[in-house]
């Protein structure tokens, strides 16, 4: 697979003919969620021929496309405030260059990864920034990695998280209780640690690794408005967008330094951004900024968030839709609730659960054509039309889907997409073109799942898919 710019989306012929055939589909045992199991298994000869991991290479951001004006705001509000709502009095930054070194007991994909990352903030958002041998000295940013169950054991809702003024998990466990802990009370930034788990996909390593790192270094506020930002609990952009490092170079822009309000802050943005952006300087679509309303938080949180029983989830994200409609919202917070009750409702009401993406799909269209939010729809989308016997159909979405998980560097989603590629050129007769690229997701699956056995369930299950 190559990087390649998402192309536009055409979805609406296909779809039209999908409702009636899906109504159908739903009764049949093996057509649930991807996640469903099922008892088809690998073909011998992909069981016994795992490829070597795929990864991806350099990453070909696309330039943020709000005016200045709008990127100046976004900056306030994700630099002033805790995702809490807490407010943040003054700035607070790493001065000078900033060493990041990683603690022993990394799994093996990270330290190719961080140093991905570190030179692209090093050339994109023009960071001083460069990695260090872990020792006693200690460097301003830590990575430590321990298993997901014992990070859990103190923060149970964190996947991975970033703490201020500790440089090790021994230090958080004796402090995490102390005033240190706030992140409001700092005035500047010295030694930070980043705990990840090690126990997981790759990807999900790497996905980590980019939102806290950038969060080490810059905004501690998510944005559930942003549509091309990982500044997002939506969870859609993983790995750091234009914008992302547009933000973070503002953040580190010499016009700014650690302790400056939000006053003098907002004062010397329009000159910043003007300078690092000039093409944001030219008029651009208005963007919808209204505040989120925490009702509405709470829903999304209940709808996806763990500890939640089944059988509140989908009125969870039914109250979403609602609580989105009547605020007004139509960006990415509406559409995100009616991709919420999509995925939520694939078992229980496949005509509802279809309506819900396409609703999704329209607003997606409109705030971020072609991109990776996309291909989630046409991804769900295309196997819906592999379970009805439409694998014309599987191969035209999961084709189109294609650009944007790439772009997004999306490995298990883009193995996914190979896996429903594969069923439906399995169906049209294509064996040998079919065989090629199952294998060519599993080279994708390996890095975007745990491991070998969480590839071949994937596997299995897309095959149940196919009548």
């Amino acid at each position: 697979m190559t990087d390649s710019p998402p192309r536009p989306r055409r979805i609406r012929p296909v779809l039209s003919c999908l409702v009636s055939a899906l109504a159908l589909a739903a009764c049949q045992p093996s057509h649930g969620r991807l996640h469903d199991l099922t008892e088809r298994r690998i073909s011998p000869e992909l069981s016994q021929t795992i490829p070597v991991m795929n990864q991806f290479g350099a990453p070909q951001p696309m330039p943020p496309t709000q005016s200045n004006a709008q990127i100046a705001a976004d900056f306030i509000a994700l630099s002033f405030q805790m995702e809490s709502g807490r407010q943040i009095e003054r700035l607070s930054r790493f001065e000078g260059p900033i060493t990041i070194a990683v603690a022993p007991g990394a799994p093996a994909s990270l330290s190719p990864d961080l140093d991905r990352l570190i030179a692209r903030l090093r050339q994109e958002a023009r960071i001083d920034i460069s990695r260090r041998a872990h020792g006693p000295d200690a460097a301003n940013i830590t990575i430590e990695t321990l298993p997901r169950d014992r990070m859990q054991r103190l923060v149970p809702e964190a996947a991975c998280f970033v703490v201020p003024r500790v440089t090790s998990w021994a230090e958080f466990r004796r402090a995490r209780n102390s005033r240190d802990m706030d992140w409001t009370t700092l005035d500047r930034r010295d030694h930070v640690t980043v705990f990840l788990p090690n126990d997981v996909a790759p990807q999900e390593v790497r996905d980590c690794l980019h939102e806290e790192v950038s969060q080490a270094l810059g905004p501690l506020n998510d944005l559930y408005r942003l549509s091309d930002s990982v500044f997002n609990d939506d969870n859609f952009h993983a790995v750091l967008t234009g914008y992302d490092m547009l933000i973070l170079r503002a953040y580190y822009d010499g016009a700014l330094r650690s302790g400056m309000t939000r006053a003098e802050v907002a004062a010397a943005l329009p000159d910043i951004l003007a300078r690092l952006n000039p093409r944001g300087d030219a008029p651009a679509a208005p963007v919808e900024t209204r505040p989120t309303p925490r009702a509405w938080i709470e829903a999304i949180e209940t709808a996806l968030g763990p500890g939640t029983r089944d059988a509140a989830r989908v009125p969870a994200a039914q109250r979403a839709v609602s609580l989105a409609r009547e605020a007004g919202l139509t960006d990415a917070r509406l559409a995100f609730s009616y991709f919420a009750l999509g995925r939520l409702s694939l078992a229980s009401d496949v005509e509802g659960s279809l309506n819900a993406f396409l609703a999704a799909a329209d607003i997606y269209d409109t705030i971020a054509p072609g991109g990776i939010h996309a291909a989630h729809i046409d991804m769900q989308l295309a196997g819906f039309a592999l379970s009805s016997g439409r694998p014309e159909d599987a191969l035209r979405l999961s084709t189109q889907a294609m650009g944007g998980a790439t772009q997004a560097q999306n490995a298990s989603l883009l193995s996914t997409l190979l896996m429903i590629r594969a069923e439906a050129l399995e169906a049209l007769g294509r064996a040998s073109e079919a065989r090629q690229v199952r294998l060519d997701s599993l080279a994708w699956g390996r890095y975007g799942f745990a491991n070998t056995t969480a590839v071949g369930l994937r596997l299995t299950e897309v095959a149940a898919l196919s009548p």
